[in-house]
């Protein structure tokens, strides 16, 4: 098993085995992962559930694949195997609101410390937010 880090709007460590672009998890890392747990009726989120037809293709033998959970609830995701890491976009309905508002979604990022900061700490005031990618 292998720490994996998830990055949406808040970033996370879980145990997870990595095998091509899935990422496998214990069914009890979900609700860390992406803030959905999976139900009988389906995946759910505070009052929400999104039913899930065809269970099985969640998982691979015991392990639940974190990316078919995330496309179950129309999460997009992107892994990187090289560095461990997966990223998870805000739903549809986040995004399109950001689209229309034409204001960025509240994120949480750690400084140098690890402290977390939120975006919304600064709204109002001009900030530059400089992000880079090593490949």
């Amino acid at each position: 098993m292998t720490t994996v880090t998830i990055v949406s709007d808040e970033t996370h460590d879980i145990g997870a085995e990595m095998v091509d672009d899935r990422v496998l998890v214990d069914v009890d890392a979900l609700p860390t992962a992406l803030g959905w747990t999976l139900k009988p009726e389906g995946l759910c989120r505070a009052d929400t559930c999104v039913p899930v037809r065809d269970r099985d293709a969640l998982f691979v033998g015991e392990r639940l694949d974190l990316v078919a959970a995330a496309d179950a609830v129309g999460l997009a995701t992107v892994v990187d195997p090289d560095t461990a890491m997966v990223a998870v976009a805000l739903d549809r309905e986040q995004r399109r609101a950001a689209l229309e508002s034409l204001t960025a979604p509240d994120v949480i990022l750690h400084d140098l410390d690890g402290a977390p900061h939120a975006l919304s700490e600064w709204r109002g005031q001009k900030r530059l937010l400089h992000a880079f990618s090593s490949w």
